[in-house]
């Protein structure tokens, strides 16, 4: 599968920086961290199944059983490996047109039956809680803010969910809202207006990877 390979090829380029550095000491663990994004992308296409709205759904919430000795030898890099995961998942999902019933969720686990040099996942489905859909904003750092049930602000107050320091952007500049499975994004009269792909925007539904501009920074939607 095409697809498939693309995602694993860019979590293997990202793994390799992750990396860096941090294995140059002698690390004992035969587990190969790559087999991790191929087993979660191959549990998204084995156990995708058909959502009441026709679209394929894949599982969104991914546990990994790792043996005591390999859990200390990746310990540093943790986070950083959560991150890669779920964005593995992420990119698969949209080359192969999946949905999700939730935010997509990435746990490592210690388990003492697992020998070293093995691993476990499992997935599952997750829904949103209060049925939202899942979604996220990508802020030009790279940095991740979560969507839920909550109204997130956007603007360059500091009691906004997405603080931003530039001098182009009100203090309450904009805020995505959940309405139905999706979100919108509503301007909140700012003084240079909020655009969606370039389009200057009141209020619209918003779609996975939509480009939003407010003042002088670019944000990026995505459904998942």
């Amino acid at each position: 599968m095409l697809g498939r390979a693309m995602v694993l090829k860019g979590f293997e380029r990202r793994l390799e920086r992750l990396v860096e550095g941090v294995f140059a000491r002698a690390f004992k663990s035969d587990l190969r961290l790559v087999e991790l994004g191929r087993r979660l992308v191959r549990a998204m296409d084995t156990q995708r199944t058909v959502g009441v709205d026709g679209r394929l759904a894949a599982p969104n919430d991914f546990t990994v059983h790792l043996s005591p000795e390999d859990h200390a030898q990746f310990a540093e890099i943790e986070d950083g490996l959560v991150r890669e995961l779920c964005d593995a998942a992420r990119e698969h999902a949209r080359d192969e047109g999946y949905t999700f019933l939730g935010p997509v969720s990435v746990r490592i686990e210690v388990d003492e039956r697992q020998a070293t040099g093995t691993f476990e996942l499992t997935a599952r489905f997750r829904a949103a809680e209060g049925g939202a859909g899942p979604g996220s904003l990508v802020l030009p750092d790279g940095r991740r803010v979560s969507l839920g049930e909550k109204v997130a602000t956007i603007g360059r107050l500091s009691e906004c969910d997405v603080v931003l320091s530039d001098s182009n952007v009100s203090r309450r500049h904009a805020e995505v809202r959940p309405s139905g499975t999706g979100y919108v994004l509503a301007d909140l009269g700012s003084t240079n207006g909020t655009r969606i792909n370039g389009a200057l925007v009141k209020e619209r539904v918003l779609s996975d990877g939509d480009e939003i501009t407010v003042g002088s920074t670019r944000l990026r939607f995505e459904a998942s």
